[in-house]
């Protein structure tokens, strides 16, 4: 974990500073035919449905793109077994830069759940570059009567199987973020799974589930509506988007940390020249004030890593969760 927040922690000062580590082409990047890169839109494929974190930071960065490459970023949500489907349309695109795909944390948790996966994350994809680290909330529905993480662990002990939580789906990162709190708390919740994290905080806003841990992009709005109840921040620091939410950590849980990371990754093949233009310009993007500020008003830290660093985080992340899974004893599973 030590190494993951280091690469983090590294990568912010890249996007301070403007620029990414190495060399950077002299001449723009080109296709195999010669003509300048991009020469037509760029297809970003969000294997989740819109509203969910990936869906928030692609349109983001999107908003910018363009007026520096002449060429929109058109985000193609593709959801579908958890991610899967979209993820699959992705590996199998023709690896010219025109096709590109958001990464989530669940991408990295995948290998451990599902048998059978019809693209290697390591092999089937050439990384970009991470685009930020978002802030997961446990959040409780309203009528749910607890107010801290204490209290909610004490209402699981003395009441066991009386609450349930949403996820964004099985192998999804808030279902690891939760069962990493079962495990380190000594508790049980009900698991029931949503195709993505949108419907998985709709139906708590609607009180038809009892707890949630969600990104706070896409729970924010509802949290200031007073609809649903925070507890606790997932960070190892307070989010100074919400700063008022204590951590998991400081509520008695030492130790404990659940951040989904978000990027951009290409097919694999994709030629190095387009891949060193899409990260140096994706992370000058979120070196801009404006989208530095939306993003963590969201509660998601930019980063702007290198390929090289994003391809480090992606192994440690794949070894980090296949532990929490082995740990849960979540059987693996068909997708």
């Amino acid at each position: 974990m030590r190494n993951q927040l280091a690469h983090i922690a590294l990568a912010c000062v890249v996007v301070a500073a403007g620029h990414v580590p190495g060399d950077l082409p002299a001449q723009p990047a080109s296709t195999s035919a010669g003509q300048a890169y991009p020469g037509k839109p760029i297809r970003v494929i969000d294997a989740y449905p819109p509203g969910g974190t990936t869906d928030v930071v692609a349109r983001i960065i999107a908003t910018k793109f363009q007026e520096t490459n002449g060429q929109p970023w058109v985000v193609d949500n593709r959801p579908g077994a958890q991610g899967i489907i979209g993820s699959e349309v992705a590996a199998r695109a023709a690896p010219d830069g025109y096709t590109l795909l958001m990464f989530t944390g669940s991408h990295t948790v995948h290998p451990s759940i599902y048998a059978k996966l019809p693209y290697d994350l390591l092999r089937d994809f050439a990384p970009v570059t991470l685009t930020s680290a978002t802030t997961n909330v446990f959040v409780v529905h309203s009528t749910v009567p607890v107010r801290s993480v204490q209290e909610l662990i004490a209402l699981a002990k003395a009441k066991p199987g009386l609450l349930n939580y949403s996820s964004a789906g099985t192998g999804s990162t808030t279902h690891m973020a939760m069962e990493l709190f079962k495990s380190m708390a000594g508790v049980d919740f009900r698991h029931i799974p949503y195709k993505g994290a949108a419907p998985a905080v709709l139906d708590l806003v609607g009180g038809h589930v009892d707890l949630v841990v969600a990104p706070l992009p896409v729970i924010h709005s509802h949290i200031k509506s007073g609809r649903v109840r925070p507890l606790a921040v997932a960070t190892a620091k307070r989010s100074g988007a919400v700063p008022d939410i204590p951590t998991v950590a400081e509520s008695g849980i030492p130790g404990y940390e659940a951040t989904n990371s978000v990027g951009v990754l290409a097919p694999a093949a994709t030629p190095r020249d387009i891949i060193v233009k899409l990260n140096a310009e994706i992370v000058r993007i979120l070196g801009l004030p404006e989208i530095r500020e939306r993003l963590l008003g969201l509660g998601a830290e930019p980063v702007g890593n290198s390929p090289e660093q994003f391809a480090a985080f992606l192994r440690e992340d794949i070894a980090r969760w296949a532990k929490v899974v082995k740990d849960a004893k979540i059987p693996l599973q068909s997708w």
